[in-house]
């Protein structure tokens, strides 16, 4: 039986828990010393820095706040503030804010702390903003009593806290009480001296790690955007208890954080961080750059700020990282300042995401400028004013947490000399493997993909959120088009109106599934006997993000242009089911089979799909692309069918190709139906083009019961159930003129080489590309290519007649991958370390050393 944390909690004496706020009261009181002073580094005036650089984070300073273009931020501080006074003033009986009623919902716990502060923040603002709470000891007073009363009745009690989320009581009510008493430092310790203490010995009674509650580095809890939320608490509370050796160890903590994760050299067994490729993985398998990373960033630049001006850093380059992720992590994320669903986890089904997110990307870049000079400080600028220029809903001063970034950017935006650039090429391609993630960007538009295996994660679902999830990982794609607004064709309403089985990029046996509340009545399975909690690894593991059973996704880049391949699998759940694991009561479900690979161009992006169909004789469905629209916009679709007759409209038709326009988004797609091996000519391609209403709660129980009304073009292709498996072959050519589909199909730049679930290939005869995916054992022979086993390559041929390969290992298992190329024998140019370059009879041999390269792409040219 795996217990809860609370569960876990629950073992340890409350006592014991609680023989930390001995020496803490000890100090507060005045009766002895600081905990951990002996050899702490530091110092009062130290810790005095950091206090004081609390408080101008986040409440600003009086220059700051005396600007006129940050008045906006001070006034919807204050509202909040009043709003929030207005709530308690209306509370009931076992409430401290109306309609946050406390004693068994942690969530409402958590708001009363974040309401708490908000209120204290708006006292401590300098500046004329809002006379009647700026330095306003009496409202101070009622925030104090306010934490007084959720301590003493609520947080600290360990034996009647920890039910729900264990996050809120590890981070959630810490972050928000621990500022507040910084904010309210001199105002509480006049009225209860030892509170602070005691809400110290609390958080490391929950935290419940190690003889003086320390963080343990070796919980699954205490990793990535997590430790840093909580190294970043400990910090402050180390400033608020005169505490030097709280902080030191607080800050060599969240160093922990900074080196890139080495998959085959595991420190603490933690996966949760960003990796060597930029790739961010949070809950050990979860794509999560656009959340949980964006909070990881926000945190360390923030402990950066902080720290400014003390002792405190000891040599760890905070700023640098996190310059770094900026620019390798965050920037190719970020699609005119939309952040993608594809690294968003279940995020993607909140109504605030998407703009939103990159105002934290832009901050840190404002707030980690400062701290550069020349070209660097530049890029770093650059790029905020960039995103803000570009957006359709710009990250605006006011957006910001702290009033002096905010004033930073202003400056920013006023000043002429600091050009708008991003820190993306117009022509990218990034490959984050490590988190099974592609991006290709060109001038006009971004084609991202999510793909999943037995490291990464198919989706997350969790605390009711995200509620359809299954295919998101399945090779769903999502193509980011210049100009329009983002809202209107991805976000949560993408989610709402598209049907769960027909993402873009997907295939899906046709069956109705049921989300995990419907399954269970609550949003977790809950099976304490069986080792199923709301927190316990089996529910991570088969409920909120299991992972795929198949190994194989990956893909090699090569300049500009790349490949991705990927095996679909069933997940986790399903395997486990079968095999007689889970419980009789839990339910799993069976995914269909393909074989799939992406190539990545200038103009389109090519699609390969073998060996489609179901193991079980279910009908199937892929879907080649779905967008949706306003209900109003006069959306066109034009096409030919094989027999070059007009598309007469939606329905099913042999498809040569298909024009998608959007005039009112000024947005336009190409699609080419490519003759391959394997395909049936005669196969019929399904058109829609319907209007459907459905509210934003289907995606997310929490969401308000919203309708949303969207016209939803879907193409795909249908198999009726007992079908024979498949071959499938198509182009997708973002913001196409009208004849560009047509002109394509005459042409033919792509002539596909193969198509079966052994090896897919094509080559692009415009630039000289071969492009191959392999995926069984044994000597696959694909034009000019012999690959040995499982492999993606990119061989391209200059006009001097100079070859470049590029070279990855998809399923991150093998030792080495071998490719002969006919012609005559080359000889080694530039390489990378790895590949050995060897001319023999008829040809030359490539051997790449992929041994613990997790994925990475090897080149190397052969002239």
């Amino acid at each position: 039986m795996q217990l809860s944390r609370r569960a876990l909690l629950a073992t340890v004496p409350g006592a014991a828990l609680l023989a930390a706020a001995g020496p803490l009261r000890a100090w507060a009181d005045g009766t002895g010393g600081a905990p951990g002073a002996a050899g702490a580094a530091g110092g009062a005036a130290d810790r005095a820095t950091v206090l004081a650089n609390t408080v101008a984070v986040f409440a600003g300073t009086a220059e700051s706040n005396a600007r006129a273009d940050i008045a906006g931020k001070l006034t919807a501080m204050a509202a909040t503030a009043r709003t929030r006074l207005a709530a308690m003033d209306a509370a009931g009986s076992g409430e401290l804010f109306s309609g946050l009623p406390l004693g068994t919902d942690d969530a409402h716990l958590t708001s009363s702390y974040q309401y708490l502060y908000e209120i204290v923040l708006a006292t401590r603002a300098p500046g004329a903003a809002a006379p009647d709470l700026s330095g306003n000891t009496g409202v101070q007073q009622r925030v104090a009593d306010g934490l007084a009363a959720l301590y003493d009745g609520y947080f600290g009690d360990q034996a009647a806290g920890y039910y729900g989320n264990w996050f809120n009581w590890e981070i959630g009510m810490p972050q928000y009480a621990t500022k507040a008493l910084i904010l309210l430092k001199d105002t509480a310790a006049v009225q209860r001296p030892g509170l602070a203490a005691d809400y110290v010995a609390a958080m490391d009674g929950y935290l419940r790690n190690g003889k003086d509650g320390d963080v343990d580095l070796d919980s699954r809890f205490h990793t990535g955007a997590n430790l840093a939320d909580i190294t970043t608490d400990r910090i402050l509370q180390g400033a608020l208890l005169d505490d030097d050796a709280r902080i030191t160890k607080a800050v060599s903590d969240q160093s922990t954080v900074l080196a890139a994760i080495d998959p085959y050299a595991l420190r603490h067994g933690v996966t949760d961080g960003f990796y060597a490729d930029g790739s961010f993985v949070q809950h050990g398998s979860v794509a999560y750059t656009g959340s949980y990373g964006t909070g990881l960033l926000t945190r360390v630049v923030q402990t950066v700020k902080l720290l400014d001006g003390t002792g405190y850093p000891a040599g760890a380059d905070l700023a640098g990282a996190a310059r770094g992720w900026v620019a390798g992590s965050f920037a190719p994320l970020l699609f005119e300042g939309w952040m993608m669903e594809a690294v968003k986890g279940r995020a993607v089904s909140r109504t605030t995401t998407g703009y939103a997110d990159a105002a934290t990307v832009v901050e840190s870049a404002v707030d980690l400028a400062e701290y550069y000079t020349g070209d660097e400080a530049r890029a770093l600028a650059g790029f905020a004013k960039y995103v803000h220029t570009v957006s359709r809903s710009a990250p605006s001063p006011t957006s910001f947490t702290s009033p002096v970034s905010a004033a930073r950017f202003a400056d920013i935006l006023a000043d002429a000399s600091v050009p708008a650039a991003d820190l993306n090429a117009p022509a990218q391609h990034s490959a984050f493997n490590a988190m099974d993630r592609t991006v290709h960007r060109r001038p006009g538009w971004t084609f991202t993909l999510a793909r999943s295996s037995t490291r990464i994660s198919g989706y997350e679902y969790m605390s009711g959120e995200n509620l359809t999830p299954w295919f998101q990982g399945a090779g769903a794609h999502y193509l980011y088009l210049s100009g329009q607004d983002q809202t209107q064709a991805f976000g949560v309403d993408h989610f709402t109106a598209v049907s769960p089985y027909a993402l873009g990029g997907t295939t899906a046996p046709v069956e109705e599934r049921e989300t995990v509340p419907e399954l269970y009545g609550t949003a977790w399975y809950d099976n304490p006997a069986a080792g199923f909690t709301s927190s316990s690894d089996a529910q991570n593991a088969y409920v909120y993000f299991p992972l795929s059973t198949g190994a194989h996704s990956g893909g090699a880049r090569l300049g500009t242009y790349g490949t991705a391949a990927l095996v679909l699998s069933d997940d986790a759940a399903w395997a486990a089911e079968q095999a007689g694991l889970l419980p009789a009561d839990f339910t799993a479900y069976r995914n269909a089979q393909a074989v799939k690979s992406w190539y990545m161009f200038d103009d389109e992006i090519a699609v390969l799909a073998a060996g489609v169909g179901d193991a079980a004789g279910r009908a199937v469905t892929t879907t080649f692309d779905t967008r949706i629209a306003a209900a109003a916009d006069p959306v066109a679709l034009t096409g030919r069918l094989r027999d070059g007759s007009p598309l007469a409209g939606p329905g099913t038709a042999p498809l040569a190709w298909l024009h998608y326009a959007d005039p009112a988004q000024g947005v336009a797609v190409g699609y080419v139906l490519l003759d391959s091996p394997g395909a049936d000519p005669r196969a019929r391609h399904r058109v829609t083009l319907e209007t459907v209403t459905r509210s934003r709660r289907l995606v997310r129980t929490s969401n308000p019961d919203t309708a949303v009304t969207k016209q939803v073009f879907s193409l795909g292709h249908d198999q009726p159930a007992g079908a024979a498996h498949t071959a499938l072959a198509y182009a997708i050519l973002p913001q196409a003129a009208p004849d560009a589909p047509a002109a394509h199909h005459r042409d033919r730049p792509l002539t596909v080489l193969a198509n079966s679930p052994s090896a897919q290939a094509l080559r692009h005869e415009r630039l000289g590309i071969t492009a191959v995916n392999t995926f069984t054992p044994g000597i696959h022979r694909v034009g000019p290519l012999e690959v040995d086993g499982p492999a993606c390559v990119l061989l391209r041929e200059h006009r001097d007649g100079t070859l470049e390969v590029a070279v990855s290992d998809p399923t991150t298992g093998r030792d080495t991958v071998g490719l002969s190329v006919h012609g005559r024998p080359r000889r080694a140019g530039a390489a990378d370390a790895g590949m050995t370059v060897t001319p023999v009879p008829g040809g030359t041999r490539v051997q790449a050393a992929t041994r613990h390269t997790y994925g990475a792409t090897l080149t190397a040219t052969l002239r």
